[in-house]
């Protein structure tokens, strides 16, 4: 378990509950991600098989050949058995030698280190990129979740870190949640380009063997192959984990400034946005007043180290001729480990929240952000031009807020007189307020500014609704191409399992 160490009292605890990492999908549910062992000798597997049916070896050295990659696999899952990574092959080359004599470096034939280090890296990065859209199809039921609870829950907005506007939770949820989406896309569509096979490149320039890469490509699950052989193993191991990374990055810093606002309710005494106490929240040492939140910090922490991740694999594949490993390292499949740590903090932290919604319309009412729309209904319904109505609006807000009165306090004589002067500044005519004192009253009512709101994807409820409909087809969606890779994927495994096994069983 892995201790992340936050400033402040009892943080030391709530960094163990938060801090075991998701490097194995436990948040989820999902099985750990594959060692490279496990995929070295699944790669040997395929080879046996290919080179079998094109009679490249015969049938009595294949049958040897896979009855040693058996043992070699037994061996390796005992407690504390040797399983080399990618980077030692030739000493499980070795061992097969020892097991079975020289014979069965045969298996060998056609490929290259090159091309188990490039396909490593492509099925070890499969596993975590599918991880990866599970965590965040969770993350955006999540969302959904709570927008579908706070369709009317007005909320203030900010930009510039000012007051602005105000929305509803739904309506502010849902704008992250196509942020998530359009990652989502992304990643299927990395996907896409990450599942296909540089096996049997032979290094670059391919070989006199009759190698069937198609097959070897259909025995590991790849949906292709890499067409080049000088791209499979050289050039596409950039390009290709480096999509999947940009991915990750791209959702850390959504995450990353979606729970900065968050934290900064945490910096009034009234919030309206809390984490319930429990194991998300630790009190301080000294003050004890204090529950922070640390829930948020663990989240924005990971934000941080995905993007720090993401770039470590840009930055150790610049500047490099094609043929090195520096980038080849496990770099991408790290950067990805950490999103989907950051997605499982997350996922606690929208079930842990609550939401005061008093308080947040509270927070509206005690500043001026809903005189857009008094501005909005002068021209509209007035004909009053909208920077006559934005200027007296605005000198409306600077009398409010120098007698400390709130938008709902304002003087409807002291409004008549403000847009007298300023009708009068600008040349314009006629200079009476056109608006009665219930409606001008009216529209400094965020619930009226949310209700009048007209364009397509704005706070009204019946566009929320609309767009939550399509985030929940949109999660349907995603759900389903999912499943339907991981269920490609196990039949695939079980077409290998079974074409292997027939190799490895006694002869008749």
């Amino acid at each position: 378990m892995r201790i992340h160490t936050i400033v402040g009292a009892g943080a030391l605890a709530v960094g163990v509950a938060l801090g075991a990492p998701v490097r194995g999908l436990a948040e989820s549910g999902a099985a750990p991600p594959h060692d490279q062992f496990y995929w070295l000798e699944q790669m040997n597997k395929a080879s046996d098989v290919m080179l079998a049916e094109q009679k490249i070896v015969t049938p009595e050295l294949a049958r040897s050949i896979a009855r040693c990659v058996e043992q070699t696999l037994e061996e390796g899952d005992r407690p504390g058995g040797a399983r080399p990574d990618v980077s030692q092959y030739l000493a499980l080359e070795a061992r097969l030698v020892a097991i079975g004599g020289p014979e069965v470096t045969r298996l060998h034939s056609g490929r290259s280190r090159q091309d188990l280090q490039a396909s490593v890296n492509r099925l070890t990065l499969r596993e975590r990129l599918l991880a990866y859209v599970d965590a965040v199809v969770r993350v955006r039921e999540d969302i959904a979740a709570l927008a579908r609870d706070h369709v009317d829950t007005i909320v203030p907005a900010y930009t510039n870190g000012v007051q602005a506007q105000p929305v509803t939770l739904a309506h502010y949820l849902l704008a992250f949640d196509a942020a998530l989406a359009r990652d989502q896309a992304r990643a299927r569509e990395a996907f896409a380009r990450l599942d296909m096979s540089p096996l049997g490149a032979a290094a670059l320039g391919g070989s006199s063997f009759p190698i069937d890469r198609q097959r070897l490509a259909a025995l590991l699950g790849f949906g292709g192959v890499v067409d080049n052989t000088f791209d499979a193993n050289l050039v596409a191991s950039l390009d290709v984990p480096l999509e999947a990374v940009d991915v990750a990055e791209s959702a850390a810093l959504t995450i990353g400034g979606w729970i900065e606002d968050w934290e900064l309710q945490y910096h009034g005494p009234h919030p309206w946005l809390l984490l319930r106490e429990g194991k998300l929240t630790g009190p301080s040492s000294i003050m004890p007043q204090k529950r922070n939140p640390y829930g948020l910090i663990y989240v924005r922490q990971q934000a941080s180290e995905t993007v720090a991740a993401a770039d470590a694999f840009r930055i150790a594949a610049h500047n490099l001729a094609t043929g090195q490993l520096d980038y080849k390292h496990g770099l991408a499949d790290a950067a990805i480990d950490q999103a989907v740590e950051m997605l499982g903090q997350l996922h606690k932290v929208l079930e842990a929240v609550a939401i005061d919604k008093a308080r947040a319309l509270a927070e509206v009412n005690e500043d001026y952000s809903t005189t857009t729309e008094l501005a909005d209904v002068l021209q509209r319904e007035a004909g009053v031009p909208f920077r006559v109505g934005h200027q007296f609006a605005s000198e409306l807000v600077s009398y409010g807020r120098a007698h400390a009165l709130r938008a709902s306090q304002l003087p409807f004589d002291e409004a008549r007189r403000i847009f007298r002067e300023q009708a009068r500044r600008l040349d314009f005519a006629p200079v009476e307020l056109p608006l009665s004192e219930a409606r001008f009253r009216e529209l400094l009512t965020p619930e009226n500014m949310v209700r009048s709101a007209r364009v397509q994807g704005g706070p009204q409820r019946a566009e929320v609704e609309r767009m939550l409909d399509a985030t929940r087809a949109g999660i349907g969606a995603d759900r389903a191409w999912l499943e339907g890779t991981r269920a490609r994927l196990q039949r695939a495994q079980a077409q290998l399992d079974a074409a292997f096994g027939a190799l490895a069983a006694p002869s008749k």
